[in-house]
């Protein structure tokens, strides 16, 4: 089985590269063949990816959480799941070209750097831990995505504004279904969020003694999770769209950002990568 997961990841950065260069060629030049053939080319890779992560977890007896590398790939993995969904539920296919740049590169980074731990710590084991990171990372792909899709929406706001139509205008959706896009990104994003804390503190208390709920990574988690779930609010209740929405998502992507990288390694007590 080993040999089945070397060969995944070098065939895995292959298959995203293809997949990023035929949803360009569709983008940017409108290839036909390129329009047929990208939703069953990110399909296959997703696939792969889905057995690799499989056959790793079968295969070493734990979730792939136990070091940076193996974390990095399943954000990959988690990217390109969500995404797939937000095509299927929104039925647009012209903006994975901005999104499957990101798994593309941390799986590239994760293949080339990837090694099994000589010991795993028995914590690290746990398939509760798993399900619960698994929901976090999902969480924070669909976050990411939604924040991509808020970037696009400013971008073609500002081309519409200045009457300065670039290639961004022609081939991107209108700014309703991008705002469509992002919310579906943010309600996803939100409710494997919320289903990763209720899980992580059922968890928490049974596998680590010397823990703490001030712990700055949790704060983090805790403090993405209100400013999403105040803009659901707002824009149901209250009726916010448009750019409001758009930069409350990319503000909760940035502390999204910070809370997984500086806080993560500089300042988080149990959450620290391995």
């Amino acid at each position: 089985m080993r040999f089945f997961i070397n060969l995944f990841e070098i065939i895995l950065p292959f298959s995203y590269f293809s997949t990023i260069w035929v949803y360009a060629k569709a983008f940017f030049q409108s290839k036909k063949i390129a329009e047929t053939v990208k939703t069953p080319l990110l399909y296959l890779t997703l696939t792969c990816h889905a057995v690799y992560i499989i056959i790793r977890t079968v295969e070493y007896n734990h979730p792939p959480i136990t070091t940076i590398f193996e974390i990095l790939s399943l954000i990959a993995f988690t990217v390109i799941l969500t995404y797939a969904y937000i095509e299927i539920k929104t039925k647009n296919k012209s903006t994975g070209y901005f999104i499957l740049i990101f798994p593309f590169i941390f799986q590239s980074i994760s293949s080339l750097f990837i090694r099994e731990l000589i010991e795993v710590p028995q914590v690290l084991r746990s398939y509760l831990l798993g399900f619960h990171v698994s929901s976090a990372l999902i969480g924070y792909a669909a976050i990411t995505i939604s924040a991509v899709y808020g970037f696009l929406y400013l971008m073609l706001y500002h081309d519409i504004k200045s009457s300065h139509f670039t290639v961004v205008y022609k081939r991107l959706p209108n700014l309703e279904m991008l705002e469509r896009m992002s919310f579906t990104g943010t309600l996803f994003g939100f409710i494997l969020l919320t289903i990763a804390i209720v899980v992580g503190f059922i968890w928490l208390p049974k596998a680590i003694e010397n823990f703490s709920y001030a712990d700055p990574k949790l704060i983090g988690t805790m403090v993405v999770w209100f400013i999403y779930a105040i803009g659901l609010t707002a824009k149901k209740i209250i009726g916010w769209r448009g750019r409001r929405i758009m930069v409350l998502s990319l503000i909760g992507f940035a502390i999204t950002i910070l809370s997984m990288t500086i806080v993560n390694m500089f300042f988080s007590g149990f959450h620290k990568f391995y």
